[in-house]
């Protein structure tokens, strides 16, 4: 007799894809205490540099705190997206780069209409993007090794491409995101409100969306969200295409606050990128994190560095303690997955 049992290989395996799915809700749904750890975090941090500092605690300093974070806010909605996918990209500070160079000088030198220029800067940082997806997704390389490359290739072609100098004399609506406009007379920046309305947008496609959920599946087990008929190569491209495309918007940002084509721009930024995504609660393993998170991440970091140059503190303790805080970050997501298996 035939035995209607299911066999044991399969039997696990069905097993284990329930609970991937289950760690797949986990992402889109945290646990309130973990949702909550960066938001306590960055209060404590303000609360500390309040008492340390009278001029902290203004609302000028925090739109001055703002205004400082909002180039490195957007390129951590991309990077969000791509470590939730179970990625990294390092590339995404030269890509920024080269995307304000592109926009600069087709709007100076080449004399295209402003808005052209920027779509040009914008079809750059996407095509980024999209070459980076297709080489993890049809080759199969991993994206630490992708991206470092790619990151290569952006910054020679931004230091060839504006031969090393800056780009100045930039026409009003390649600026006007850097501009300001009164507020509990307090001035705040055009670029901060673009930010937070693309942080909304970002939020509401992960948690609400088919598409959304799919980004946390592929992040979580690609196998399983195969398995389960999502198309994972298709998920990972859009990931990184729309993750170019922010790194063309954080360029434009980069651009109106310094109001300059800054071809040495974005060499740090990849990296406070991650920073910000890490210590807003997205896992690095992928499938777990919140795209709030990250802003809040990005806001931890510029609350650090403020308060300590307002408490004279010398800049290399600052690029310390932020390395402390990745590091403490990374551990405790390492130490909950460890805990929660």
């Amino acid at each position: 007799m035939r035995s209607t049992h299911l066999p044991i290989p399969l039997f696990h395996r069905k097993k284990r894809d329930a609970a991937d799915a289950a760690d797949a809700r986990q992402g889109l749904h945290m646990p309130s205490l973990v949702a909550m750890g960066p938001f306590l975090a960055l209060l404590a941090a303000c609360l500390f540099f309040g008492i340390q500092a009278d001029r902290f605690f203004t609302l000028q300093n925090f739109s001055l705190i703002a205004q400082q974070v909002m180039v490195v806010g957007l390129l951590a909605i991309g990077q969000t997206l791509i470590i939730l996918t179970a990625g990294i990209d390092l590339s995404c500070g030269m890509v920024m780069a080269l995307g304000g160079i592109v926009m600069t000088k087709l709007a100076v030198e080449a004399g295209l209409p402003p808005g052209v220029a920027i779509l040009c800067g914008l079809a750059v940082t996407t095509l980024f993007g999209v070459v980076n997806g297709l080489l993890v997704t049809r080759i199969k390389l991993p994206s630490f090794i992708v991206t470092l490359g790619t990151m290569n290739i952006a910054f020679a072609l931004t230091q060839l491409y504006s031969s090393s100098q800056t780009v100045t004399n930039l026409p009003e609506p390649l600026t006007m995101l850097g501009n300001t406009f009164s507020f509990a007379g307090t001035e705040i920046s055009w670029g901060v409100v673009l930010m937070l309305a693309l942080y909304f947008i970002a939020w509401l496609a992960l948690r609400e969306t088919a598409p959304g959920r799919h980004v946390y599946a592929v992040g979580n087990n690609s196998e399983a969200a195969r398995l389960t008929g999502i198309p994972v190569q298709r998920v990972l491209l859009a990931v990184y295409a729309i993750a170019g495309l922010m790194y063309g918007i954080a360029a434009l940002l980069s651009v109106a606050r310094t109001g300059v084509g800054d071809p040495n721009a974005g060499q740090t930024e990849n990296l406070d990128a991650i920073t910000a995504v890490v210590l807003g609660g997205t896992s690095l393993f992928g499938g777990r994190g919140i795209v709030l998170g990250s802003l809040i991440g990005a806001l931890i970091v510029g609350v650090f560095r403020n308060g300590l140059t307002l408490m004279g503190v010398s800049s290399v303790y600052q690029i310390l303690i932020t390395g402390i805080l990745v590091i403490l970050a990374v551990a405790t997501d390492q130490l909950s997955r460890s805990g929660g298996r």
